[in-house]
């Protein structure tokens, strides 16, 4: 350690010593060097177990990750060998419906021979739009028999945007439940249409249902699909624009799962609760992997219910648990009950659980381990909080040097959102406790280190620095802030693009949001900024979902005074009955971004912060504002 590493310039160091003489300076010097080392041991050693552990789970998840790729396994290899090892034992469940090994795999392979027959070959892509059931994961499994990739199509989408999601992945089919008909002919009728079940109403559409009763269940064609094959393509949610589709291969999936696997050091005997779509990641893939590649369990659910999730964990003895984006908080809010605490959970893993609510969702429904994960489906930056540290997103272990970390968070300039860059051009890496970018190391030839990016190529490449901590390397830029305390802890800060500054203030809108949730009573709300005129920066606005007109506003700001500097307090209020959520449960904040706070554009109630209160705003005070008549 150098003073230069703490920011002590080297004129300023000569200084000192010329002033305080050679001897007194280094008899000054020495016990700080000291202290800092005693320090840096002290981290090392209180956080050794916690490395220890992770490294330890992580050294299975690299012996089978080496193992799969020297043999070439697959997801559809690997099923083949749980079917053969366990043909009867169940594999998921929804409702009262139980589907074993056998039955996914005789169903997958009805669907392999229908689309051979139909002449769809290795790399021809089909989507599918159905709700989460047993045959959604046989459907896609069967396809990636014949080697036919399978877009995952979130089904709340319609028009324009599904009809984007199906022309960027160049699907060729798309295969639909009866209840998405409409949707699906009025954006899909280019493409070859096979209904799942029911009766097509329409001549264009194909009754797969019908073929199925007519096919074998053997599988009749054999393709030699390959460990780095396209296995998906999963559509990012959408919350900043229209979503991309996400390449997912064999080995990521495969990798995915163990992680999952090794992480929660789950064994076969474990049952996931897994009500989360099965068009998304942590549903698609962690969440109905293990059970198909490591012979688990998983129950099934239609849709999330914030009420029937524990009594569902009791009903199925799930010992497992998937949460993603605002559940959580769902399950909080509902009235508690003596069954709370009666279920067999030994862990829940997700992500997206806010550090304010986190300890009284523990309390509450007493889950012994939170395993909060963090990761993209295109990316390669992925990160575990394996030990209940309240609100942090994973960690790095701290007795390893930086060179053997593949993650880091990088300085980057807030207002344009680029990297920092020194003299010799590298990144520079943030210090302790301080917000930057979120990177991940690309190494092609390592499967936890690649990055698959998007379909489309020029989006896959926004997303790659060069020359980072060497010339010549690059990294998944993953547009997140994050900040690493001391202890290596990794926490989550805001999405870039979503972080706006205000009074001279970077203002996270995550933490925001969590305050604003908390003082409204744990309502849904989204905070963005907006642009005042000729005003530096953007003010901040929350948006506050309140659909039976109960928010008292001067308990409202009380709180918001109470919880947030100046800086962070919201200027504009906007309260709406709804508020539309992506697929995995997160705000879309783009829409309320480009309403501003104009009431002839916004139908909803305003209101503005003047003085101690909020105030509805009017026309008028609207003019008074832009015109800048009014102080802010």
């Amino acid at each position: 350690m150098s003073f230069l590493s703490v920011g002590l310039p080297l004129p300023i160091l000569v200084g000192v010593a010329y002033a305080m003489g050679v001897k007194n300076f280094l008899l000054a010097a020495i016990p700080i060097v000291l202290l800092w080392k005693w320090r840096r041991v002290y981290v090392i050693v209180k956080t050794f177990p916690r490395d220890v552990r992770f490294l330890y789970r992580m050294r299975r998840l690299v012996s089978n990750t080496k193992s799969y790729e020297k043999d070439n396994k697959t997801v559809v290899s690997v099923f083949q060998e749980n079917v053969l090892k366990n043909p009867d034992r169940p594999i998921y469940v929804l409702g009262d419906e139980v589907w074993t090994y056998k039955d996914v795999d005789q169903y997958s392979n009805k669907i392999a021979n229908i689309f051979h027959k139909a002449g769809f070959a290795k790399k021809d892509v089909v989507a599918l739009m159905m709700q989460n059931s047993p045959a959604y994961v046989s459907i896609w499994l069967g396809l990636a028999k014949i080697g036919v990739i399978t877009a995952l199509i979130n089904t709340n989408l319609k028009g324009p945007s599904l009809k984007h999601c199906v022309n960027t992945a160049s699907c060729k089919a798309i295969i639909f439940a009866d209840e998405f008909f409409e949707v699906v002919l009025e954006s899909c009728n280019d493409l070859k249409l096979y209904q799942s079940n029911g009766n097509p109403t329409s001549s264009k559409v194909i009754n797969l249902e019908k073929l199925m009763a007519e096919t074998s269940n053997e599988l009749l064609e054999k393709k030699d699909i390959m460990y780095t094959d396209k296995l998906l393509y999963i559509y990012t949610s959408g919350t900043t624009g229209m979503p991309k589709a996400a390449i997912l291969p064999h080995s990521r999936y495969i990798l995915g799962t163990m992680a999952t696997m090794c992480l929660l050091n789950a064994e076969r005997s474990d049952i996931i609760y897994n009500p989360l779509p099965l068009y998304h990641t942590a549903g698609g893939a962690l969440g109905v992997g293990p059970a198909l590649l490591e012979g688990l369990t998983t129950v099934l659910r239609v849709k999330f219910s914030a009420s029937a999730y524990i009594s569902d964990c009791i009903k199925y003895k799930c010992t497992i648990g998937q949460y993603i984006g605002e559940m959580c908080r769902y399950m909080l809010a509902t009235p508690p009950k003596p069954e709370d605490t009666m279920h067999n959970l030994k862990f829940m893993i997700g992500n997206g659980l806010r550090p304010a609510i986190w300890s009284a969702f523990v309390e509450r429904f007493r889950i012994p381990q939170i395993t909060e994960v963090y990761g993209s489906t295109e990316g390669n930056v992925n990160i575990a909080n394996i030990d209940n540290t309240v609100g942090a997103v994973g960690s790095v272990p701290q007795f390893l040097p930086n060179s053997l970390i593949p993650v880091a968070i990088v300085k980057i300039d807030m207002e344009t959102e680029e990297p920092i860059r020194d003299c010799d051009g590298l990144c520079k890496r943030c210090d302790k406790d301080e917000t930057g970018m979120f990177v991940g190391l690309i190494k092609n030839n390592d499967p936890s280190r690649q990055y698959h990016g998007y379909v489309n190529q020029a989006d896959s490449k926004k997303k790659v620095w060069r020359d980072v901590f060497s010339k010549g390397d690059s990294v998944f830029v993953s547009g997140d802030l994050m900040l690493m305390d001391e202890f290596g802890y990794i926490y989550f800060k805001d999405r870039t693009g979503d972080t706006y500054r205000w009074k001279g203030e970077n203002i996270a809108t995550s933490e925001v949001e969590a305050v604003i949730s908390s003082v409204a009573g744990l309502r849904d709300c989204s905070v963005y900024g907006v642009k005042i005129g000729d005003l530096e920066g953007k003010a901040g606005m929350a948006a506050v979902v309140d659909p039976n007109n109960l928010l008292d506003l001067q308990m409202f700001t009380n709180g918001v005074d109470n919880s947030l500097p100046i800086a962070a307090r919201p200027i504009f209020l906007r309260v709406l009955p709804s508020m539309e959520m992506t697929g995995t449960y997160k705000m879309k904040k783009v829409l309320l971004q480009k309403d501003g706070f104009d009431p002839d554009i916004i139908k909803d109630k305003l209101y503005f912060r003047q003085g101690p209160t909020f105030v509805p705003l009017t026309k008028t005070l609207y003019t008074s504002i832009i015109n800048g008549d009014i102080k802010i």
